[in-house]
């Protein structure tokens, strides 16, 4: 293919023009450029907006040739101008003549620039990378610059929202980060190296955002000043509902009375999720203080140990609550929510008045809210103790705040969606998108305290037209059990998490309601969520879901993956230990340096789980390492010979959980598979059925062990410490 040369002259004034039309509307900052090499190399930008050719040239210290696909470069109002800037175009016609220009511009000392994605990301996340770039490369035999351009996801030019340019611009001098990275050979940019360098400069863009240094109090009274008028939350128990203005009011006026008399900085609450759950937690962020929501269901043992770490004195509650809980260790002082408001009543309407007045950032001052949170502890969470005593999780203000916008910048939820939220408030994922989420982004929230009245869930859906369900696959089986399909009818988006999802789960569900269950991933360490997938687009072919996986990464969260035992990071496509880091990633366990050090390593977060990555970037968990067996030296994970005897057997998805595997000591191999069922089956009639399937020896159960029923945590999760005493006939 001849490529046409373009006047220099007009070249240098078309693109000073163009520089200063685009400074006028985006105010660009640039990383990395000092290490870009001084010859000719081949740069690779992730592709979000139909603008970012403009930010990357205004980011680039030296001129860029573009390489653009055939059917845009021929339309014909954008075709003089890329004309103009010596821009040329490759087809699948074509492509060895355009591979060839851009090698041979490359070699004269030139900047080329492909997007690998070959398309716009329609979704936010980044799409499968293109191998024509790899060619290119190679016959130049030049370096290979990945570039990051963060933020523009939300610009008109996107996507987001479902639509491009029909929107308001959210700011004039629309904020882009741009992050070169460190230049790779032609023979070390495979597919593989080059997403990796993607998540890492991601993340170092993501964790420079300036809204991360903000306090998470701050960022509720912004929320709930929007919209005033609406309703922030309707408690399921009895109906009532409270609006974001008087919600906002009754947490300024319960926060002067947390201030004044309760000197620690940490609060315990131990309420149900609903109306009153709300309303402490806002009160303790705006007096400044530590929410510590206790999980009351865990054993006496744990609670006692969750108070005693956290030092707290004092503790939120309700009378039902209190007598209800007969066993609990309560703290030193106990202060019922409903004594305490109507003597805060005055001051709420004071509040209220004041809320109407002033902007959020005054109001926020009047207050006393800091203008910085940033690392400082804003949230104690506590591990559900699936394997152990709980760790104290200590969230910052800069991991909740990144997570509330990381799930939003996925979910793209509006003014018009609802949540259902029955998840506990001591659950990461409950504390994170079922209260936090909704107060700093507007969010209605139908909340209820027990996620297993799956019938009562199911009616609250009904009536408010639900159009977000966060369930584990535990209690999703409840709705397969209780829930008529025509009271989940509102439900656009099904989000699970905390265990994987089933196969037949999430086929059972899909034939009884309609709805596709995305499956998401998270941990309490990453304030929780890491991944989802979304809904399938219609007017695209771009993946945004696949079975099995957990989808897509948050914006802004890096991963690798690394050998279990050496250490040494591997291929994302490789099987190994999954690694993050992020903004939504924790610092540490609270007062458990040695903890701390095992799990996180320059900043890098060892999450326990093993893992890899397909070409398209979607999250693939082989298992938990505290879930597989080694047995005669093969690493056997217990969830996949779970899933082999769910389909040997027949199993249905309905009610709970029928079927768990544990490991236990074994003199001869190490380790033995043992077998927890509800279920009356002989092991015989298994071993063959498996066999038959292909199942390798290792992988059978050596005992089967009938139990009344498979322990479940609270959050849903399997009780891997429960399975293992039942298993050793230590449980009861």
């Amino acid at each position: 293919m001849q490529q046409q040369t373009p006047s220099p002259i007009a070249e240098w004034v078309a693109r000073k023009l163009g520089a200063g039309i685009a400074r006028l509307f985006y105010k660009v900052e640039t990383h990395g450029a000092e290490s870009l090499p001084e010859g000719g190399f081949l740069l690779l930008p992730n592709h979000l907006t139909w603008v970012d050719a403009i930010i990357l040239q205004l980011a680039c210290p030296r001129p860029i040739r573009f390489i653009v696909w055939e059917e845009i470069y021929k339309q014909r109002r954008l075709q003089p101008f890329f004309r103009l800037i010596g821009t040329f175009p490759i087809s699948d016609k074509h492509a060895k003549d355009s591979i060839r220009a851009a090698a041979q511009l490359i070699e004269s000392g030139e900047v080329v620039c492909i997007f690998p994605e070959g398309e716009l990301s329609r979704s936010g996340t980044l799409n499968r990378l293109k191998r024509g770039y790899e060619i290119i490369a190679r016959q130049a035999k030049c370096p290979v610059v990945p570039v990051w351009m963060d933020q523009l996801w939300g610009s008109i030019f996107s996507y987001r929202g479902g639509k491009y340019f029909w929107k308001w611009p959210r700011k004039i001098r629309y904020p882009v980060t741009v992050a070169f990275g460190e230049p790779l050979t032609a023979k070390a940019a495979d597919i593989a190296t080059v997403r990796q360098r993607f998540l890492d400069l991601g993340e170092f863009c993501y964790s420079r955002r300036p809204f991360l240094k903000g306090h998470l109090a701050e960022a509720c009274v912004r929320g709930l000043k929007k919209n005033p008028a609406d309703v922030a939350v309707v408690d399921g128990m009895d109906g009532r509902t409270i609006t974001r203005s008087e919600l906002l009011a009754a947490g300024l006026g319960l926060s002067r009375w947390v201030r004044g008399n309760v000197p620690e900085q940490r609060v315990a609450i131990v309420i149900p999720p609903g109306r009153g759950a709300v309303i402490a937690n806002l009160a303790v962020l705006l007096a400044g203080k530590v929410p510590v929501n206790l999980n009351f269901t865990a054993g006496r043992a744990a609670l006692e140990a969750s108070i005693r770490k956290a030092g707290v004195r004092f503790c939120f509650t309700a009378g039902v609550v209190r007598g209800k809980l007969k066993d609990f260790p309560w703290p030193d002082r106990v202060g019922l929510l409903e004594e305490i408001i109507p003597l805060v009543r005055a001051k709420m309407i004071e509040w209220g008045i004041l809320s109407k007045i002033l902007p959020a950032r005054w109001l926020s001052r009047l207050a006393g809210i800091p203008r910085e949170g940033d690392r400082a502890e804003a949230f104690l969470l506590f591990t559900s103790g699936s394997s152990g005593e709980p760790k104290g999780v200590a969230l910052t203000h800069r991991n909740l705040l990144a997570n509330t916008n990381q799930f939003g910048e996925m979910l793209d939820l509006g003014r018009d969606d609802v949540i259902l939220g029955a998840l506990p408030f001591f659950h990461s994922f409950g504390a994170t998108v079922c209260l936090l989420f909704p107060l700093v982004e507007s969010v209605k929230l139908v909340s209820y305290p027990n996620p297993l009245e799956t019938s009562k869930c199911a009616e609250l859906i009904a009536k408010y037209g639900a159009t977000l369900l966060l369930a584990t696959p535990t209690f999703l089986r409840g709705y397969m059990k209780r829930a008529e399909p025509e009271q989940l009818r509102s439900l656009r988006l099904v989000v699970t998490g905390a265990e994987k999802l089933p196969d037949e789960l999430a086929d059972a569900f899909r034939a009884r309601f309609g709805i596709e269950i995305m499956q998401g991933y998270g941990l309490t360490e990453t304030s929780p969520a890491a991944s989802f997938n979304l809904p399938t687009l219609s007017d695209t072919e771009q993946p945004t879901n696949r079975r099995s996986s957990c989808g897509k990464l948050v914006p802004g969260l890096s991963a690798q993956i690394r050998d279990p035992e050496s250490g040494a990071q591997l291929s994302l496509h490789e099987k190994g230990m999954l690694h993050f880091k992020g903004a939504n990633v924790f610092d540490g366990y609270l007062g458990d340096p040695e903890r701390t050090a095992e799990v996180i390593t320059d900043g890098w977060f060892r999450t326990g789980d093993l893992a890899r990555f397909d070409e398209d970037g979607f999250l693939i968990i082989e298992g938990r390492q505290s879930r597989f067996s080694k047995i005669g030296g093969e690493i056997v994970p217990h969830e996949t010979v779970e899933a082999h005897i769910v389909t040997a057997l027949g199993l249905t998805a309905e009610g709970e959980r029928v079927v768990a595997i544990t490991g236990v000591p074994d003199e001869a191999k190490g380790e033995a598979l043992v077998l927890l069922s509800t279920r009356d089956f002989e092991m015989q009639e298994l071993r063959s059925r498996l066999t038959a399937a292909g199942v390798t020896n290792l992988w059978i159960p050596k005992r089967l062990q009938r139990v009344e029923k498979i322990p479940i945590l609270a959050s849903g999760k399997l009780d891997i410490q429960g399975c293992k005493l039942l298993a050793e006939g230590r449980g009861s």
